[in-house]
């Protein structure tokens, strides 16, 4: 692949399973913008538990994404568990989706390139992205990894909650019948389950590399 054609990475990949962190980490290293496309919908959930929305109504969800902008993408509530939770719930409607497709597609067609992470970047956002990873984790290694984050933030959690919202956020994200969670065809494959953040990064640079 020539150096001058733009360098898009697709990282997709369940929760916890260290995609966000190996995103930043190549973005970083190429030198390219960063999008979390999961805050997105963090944000309109946040939105709905702010202003007494119902996550049960495709409706309010889908006005929720117009609505918001007032949330910053340093607000510590964005990382909670409930807001996870509900972001998976909303990210199932299809009107959710597509309010937020063009904004996610327009970040990755940026002229200079730039790395995506979430769940349907290889396969729906950028499908022609120059390099695909699917990064996963066994459930335990991920609730582990989810725990210890929540605990830093100085957040309430248990293992066996942590485990069981994790498993009903994979069925929900693999079982969606619009963009569900998958791994594209020509994606590499990265199971972080026995490494540190170090390895997993060094892992992902070089299968990047790779394709260049």
């Amino acid at each position: 692949m020539s150096s001058t054609v733009p360098l898009v990475i697709a990282v997709d990949g369940p929760a916890a399973s260290g995609k966000g962190t190996i995103a930043r980490a190549l973005a970083k290293h190429f030198g390219l913008p960063h999008m979390d496309t999961g805050s997105l919908y963090r944000a309109a959930a946040l939105t709905m538990v702010r202003f007494g929305g119902d996550p049960g109504s495709e409706f309010e969800a889908v006005r929720a994404c117009a609505q918001m902008a007032q949330i910053t993408a340093d607000d510590p509530e964005l990382r909670s568990e409930i807001v996870g939770s509900i972001a998976s719930r909303i990210s199932a409607y299809p009107g959710v989706r597509a309010a937020l497709l063009e904004r996610q597609r327009a970040f990755a067609r940026q002229a200079g390139g730039a790395v995506l992470d979430g769940r349907d970047i290889g396969s729906v956002i950028a499908p022609f992205a120059s390099a695909k990873l699917f990064v996963t984790a066994s459930i335990e290694v991920r609730a582990a990894r989810r725990m210890a984050e929540l605990e830093e933030r100085g957040m309430p959690a248990h293992l066996e909650e942590i485990v069981v919202d994790l498993a009903a956020r994979d069925a929900r994200d693999q079982e969606r019948a619009d963009a569900p969670l998958t791994r594209a065809g020509d994606a590499q494959l990265l199971d972080t389950s026995g490494m540190g953040v170090e390895a997993a990064v060094a892992a992902a640079i070089a299968m990047v590399q790779k394709t260049r």
